[in-house]
This record gives C-alpha cells, structure tokens and sequence, in this order.
C-alpha cells in the first residue's frame, strides 16, 4: 500500500506543469530544453512613429540620391542585364513594355500606380498595424525599415539603369510619351533622384511586405486576396512602365528577406507570431505569453 502511494506521488512530480515559474524558465532556456521565448512587445507611440517615418524617408531619400550617379557603369550593368535575362529565356521587358503602352488608358494608370501606391499602400498598411497589431508593428515596421536600409548598400554597389534609359534596345518610357506623373527618375523629377538606383527595386519589397503582412494577419478572405494580388500587379507595373527588369523584383525579394532575418533575430519570432495586442503595464507578468506567442 505504501509502496503505491510513492508510486503515485512520483509519477505525479513526473507531470510537468503548465505553471513555469521564471527561475525554471531561465534554466531551461540555458540548457536549451525550450525555444528562447520572444521579446515583450512594447505599445507603440503615435507621434513617435510619424516622426520616426518622416525622419528615415528623408535620410532614405538624402543618401539614395547621394550615391554617385555612374552612368556609364549603370549602362554596362543594364547591358550586363539584359543579356543574363535572354541567355535565362526571361527577356519578355520589352514585349510587355510596347503591348501595355498600345493601351493608353492603361499605360496611364500604370504611372499613376507607380507614382502613387508605393507610398499610400505601404502607409495604409503601418496605420492598419498601428491600431488593430499593436503588439506585431514594432517586429514588421523592423522588417520594412531593415529591408530599405540595405537596399541602399544595393544602390551604391551595384549603380543600374533602367531598361527605358538603355541605349539602342528601344524600350519606351511611357511617363514621357504620355506626359504623365509617374516617375521620379523621369520628365521634371529625373533631377531630383538618383535614375541610376534601380537594383534592388523596392516597389517590390515595399509591395511584397505588404502583400506578406495582410495575407497574415487579415482575416477577411477578401484582404488576404488583394494581399496576393498588390505584389502581383506591381510586378507587372514596374516592367510595363520600363522602371525594372525582372532581376532587380529578385533583388527586392532578397531584401525583404533579409529584413526579416534581422527581426526575427532581435524579436526572437516571425512578426506575425508575437502577442497581437500589448499590455498597459510593461511590467505585468506575461509568461503564456512569451512562452507560446499566438496568432490569435
């Protein structure tokens, strides 16, 4: 009879509990019994935020446009290219470049597209963030500034045209055709920004995380739709409007993912999987949380 009882008090010390207290946590997260939990989120604050935004726009934009403009190195590279993509058998830049431009009404839209929606989507998708992820935007705002960030050592390594200023290959650029506001780099702006930075493109980076963070997080079938479809049509823009080549969306995609290399090294966990919402009290004891972050 004795003998059961200690049988059945061991096998019950056996049963792990659900409660783990911080000293055992630290043990066996020392040991490596259990994955390192994610860093406490922290709320975000809205005036720091805008004048974080505004702040790294102007320091992104000052030292693009800095980087020397190599035009005859950034022509050779386009070159470089150019060729690449036909020995690939991707080379089809120019065929969608003169089919959409036979399309006014549609070429003209593409412009406006490419002037405008990098910007308004990409702002639109940090507020939705902001009020309804609270506990997620620091990770993913992480993952867009990290992915620009190097993007600018792109742009001063590796200086390229884009396929509309490449000589002798008869690739249109449709903002100058159509007399339209579609391109820095091109009519009144082509003396305010650096027309040689078109490696890696960061309408593709910009666009894909998007396109990667709505399809995560929206619930609606409709978002998560456009979530695929925002990337997508974006692709198609850059290359109608002769803005890209295919490589330079790759370039944008090896970006991205270095972007969230670096947030997931400092959060610990993909933005997605950290707590959506944030305590008021920072301090408060969060062990569920950290220790099994949700999508939830």
């Amino acid at each position: 009879m004795g003998e059961a009882t200690v049988k059945t008090l061991d096998s019950r010390t056996a049963t792990p509990s659900p409660m783990v207290d911080d000293e055992t946590t630290a043990e066996s997260v020392h040991t490596g019994q259990v994955r390192r939990a994610p860093r406490s989120p922290r709320r975000p604050r809205i005036w720091f935020e805008i004048l974080l935004i505004a702040v790294s726009y102007w320091t992104y934009s000052l030292i693009r446009n800095a980087v020397p403009e190599q035009r005859t190195q950034a022509l050779r590279n386009a070159d470089w290219i150019w060729e690449a993509e036909k020995t690939l058998g991707i080379a089809v830049e120019q065929s969608v470049n003169h089919a959409v431009n036979s399309v006014t009404w549609l070429i003209v839209s593409m412009n406006y597209y490419y002037a405008t929606l990098h910007f308004v989507v990409t702002i639109g998708v940090l507020v939705w963030l902001y009020r309804g992820h609270p506990g997620r935007y620091a990770a993913t705002r992480l993952v867009l500034f990290s992915t620009t960030g190097v993007a600018l050592v792109g742009y001063y390594l590796y200086p390229l045209a884009p396929p509309r200023l490449m000589n002798g290959q008869h690739f249109i650029d449709t903002v100058l055709v159509h007399e339209t506001w579609g391109s820095m780099a091109s009519g009144n702006f082509k003396n305010m920004s650096n027309q040689y930075a078109a490696m890696p493109s960061m309408h593709i980076g910009w666009s894909l995380w998007c396109g990667l963070v709505i399809c995560a997080l929206a619930t609606a079938p409709w978002a998560r739709i456009l979530g695929v479809l925002y990337p997508t049509l974006t692709l198609v823009v850059i290359v109608a409007t002769a803005n890209h080549f295919w490589l330079d969306a790759v370039g944008g995609m090896i970006c991205l993912a270095f972007g969230f290399g670096v947030s997931y090294a400092w959060y610990r966990a993909l933005p997605h999987r950290l707590p959506r919402l944030v305590l008021e009290d920072p301090n408060r004891p969060q062990r569920f949380r950290r220790l099994l972050p949700t999508r939830a």
